[in-house]
């Protein structure tokens, strides 16, 4: 199990302020989702790093901006942090899986690349492991009992609701067929 990287609790402790009370559900959330794009398909440690990158940022915009249509928000923050540490060319592929963990349809393209595993991670954790993507149950209970909800599906589900009263015709801006 990854239960520590470096790289993951800077990015999110710079960003401690904007998530307020909702710090360590955001970053348990991302972590199980690191544990899961793990068990879908061996990462070598680029592969870890780009996946801890784009968790740190994929729905940091909730956050940041104060918006539930984050996406934009959240790829510009992953944006200037890679061209800052001169990761630039990991740019598009990270742009990608921060603009796909939302797809219901599979990513196009490479159905073991990093921009489909961490599309299918994040529906593991978000669905908690209704969608499994062949992760045993067994390894999915671990990942959970690990790092624990702490409220974050209850904070989805708020605000979703307060976003369907307010944006009744566009509800769910972040889903992508």
């Amino acid at each position: 199990m990854i239960t520590k990287i470096e790289l993951l609790d800077d990015l999110l402790q710079r960003n401690h302020m904007a998530l307020g009370s909702d710090f360590l559900a955001y970053r348990n959330h991302v972590y199980r989702m690191i544990n899961f794009c793990s068990l879908l398909n061996l990462l070598n440690a680029a592969e870890l790093e780009k996946v801890a990158i784009a968790g740190a940022f994929h729905d940091l915009g909730i956050w940041t901006h104060k918006t539930f249509d984050y996406l934009a928000p959240s790829e510009s923050l992953a944006k200037d942090f890679l061209e800052k540490t001169g990761r630039h060319g990991w740019s598009e592929e990270i742009i990608a899986m921060i603009q796909s963990h939302h797809k219901i349809l599979r990513s196009k393209g490479d159905p073991q690349g990093l921009v489909e595993i961490f599309r299918k991670a994040d529906w593991v954790d978000v669905t908690h492991g209704l969608l499994a993507f062949g992760i045993a149950k067994t390894q999915r209970r671990l990942v959970f009992d690990y790092f624990p909800d702490e409220g974050f599906h209850l904070r989805l589900l708020k605000l979703s609701v307060k976003r369907l009263l307010t944006h009744p015709f566009s509800p769910l801006p972040m889903m992508r067929l």
